[in-house]
């Protein structure tokens, strides 16, 4: 193999993986993890709890139908897993929604809030700055004339 080829190479995926975006992609990755982990944490330890307190023991995993088939034997379906996955997703999402991203979006609205009343107030001083330039000029006009006479 050529040298600079092989130079060429390891140089290109060098830049590949230095970009910002597969940098932070990699990032995203391994704290999506860890939120994971989080996320199961507070289903499994509070909300799963909290739902079988509230209804009892929510497990579908034993629900399941036989369909015979041609060879007079039959084929077990366990759709209480699929039930099961169903649940958990629901309130896997849930928990996101109700303890992540609305908690998130009433911090950014605050924030939003308080800039707007900064963004306001800077207007406001920049009119009274202008209305006092104005008033200057206005007067020193006025001054001007009558100190030719």
């Amino acid at each position: 193999m050529n040298n600079s080829r092989g130079h060429s190479m390891f140089q290109g995926f060098k830049e590949f993986i230095m970009r910002g975006n597969v940098l932070d992609l990699a990032v995203a990755v391994v704290i999506g993890a860890a939120f994971s982990g989080v996320i199961n944490g507070l289903v499994e330890g509070f909300i799963m709890p909290l739902v079988g307190w509230l209804v009892g023991a929510p497990d579908f995993s034993g629900i399941a139908f036989d369909v015979p088939n041609w060879r007079h034997e039959t084929t077990k379906f366990p759709i209480g897993l699929f039930i099961q996955g169903l649940i958990m997703f629901v309130l896997i999402a849930s928990a996101i929604y109700f303890f992540v991203i609305l908690p998130i979006n009433k911090l950014k609205s605050l924030r939003k809030t308080s800039e707007e009343v900064v963004e306001e107030a800077a207007a406001e001083e920049v009119v009274l700055l202008t209305e006092i330039r104005d008033l200057l000029r206005a007067q020193q006009v006025t001054q001007s004339p009558s100190q030719s006479n």
